[in-house]
């Protein structure tokens, strides 16, 4: 059983509940009536809808314990854009590739909700890691280096702009 601590943001506590609530209301009942409606078919050894609705109910029922689980541990963590000036949980930060002048705007999130599609980077991640921590400087922004698969990259950690 997971006892740390998962680290959230209400927004992304939200979703989890939103589908929790899914699961439980729409998803489960769906997937018994398929059950019913393959077992009413008769001979279960040789038959795939059956064993294909079971298999989804696995899935769900797995799904359910691992987001009643993630909600129960939940600790909020705010998101903070301008006015910070330290890198941490729900800082919102531009990192600017140091080489190509490449700018991506990121929120630092817990690993339950991290989206690199977007832009919610985990602060066990690579990146994360690398810049937790730093400080949040316009007039002198902090450097960073992150060893990723393709080599080492180096980011300039800058703040949002308004």
């Amino acid at each position: 059983m997971n006892t740390t601590e998962t680290l959230i943001t209400e927004e992304g506590l939200q979703k989890l509940k939103d589908e929790l609530a899914e699961l439980k209301s729409v998803r489960r009942i769906q997937v018994s009536k398929r059950i019913q409606e393959a077992i009413a078919l008769g001979d279960l050894s040789e038959n795939s809808e059956y064993d294909d609705a079971k298999n989804e109910q696995a899935f769900i029922e797995g799904r359910i314990a691992e987001l009643e689980g993630k909600i129960r541990t939940a600790k909020i963590i705010e998101e903070t854009g301008d006015g910070t000036d330290t890198v941490r949980l729900g800082s919102k930060v531009v990192l600017e590739d140091v080489e190509t002048g490449e700018r991506f705007e990121y929120t630092v999130v817990g690993t339950a909700e991290a989206d690199p599609f977007n832009n919610r980077i985990s602060n066990e991640s690579p990146v994360g890691v690398a810049i937790l921590g730093k400080k949040i400087d316009k007039a002198s922004p902090v450097i960073v280096a992150v060893k990723a698969p393709a080599g080492e990259l180096s980011y300039r950690i800058l703040p949002m702009e308004a």
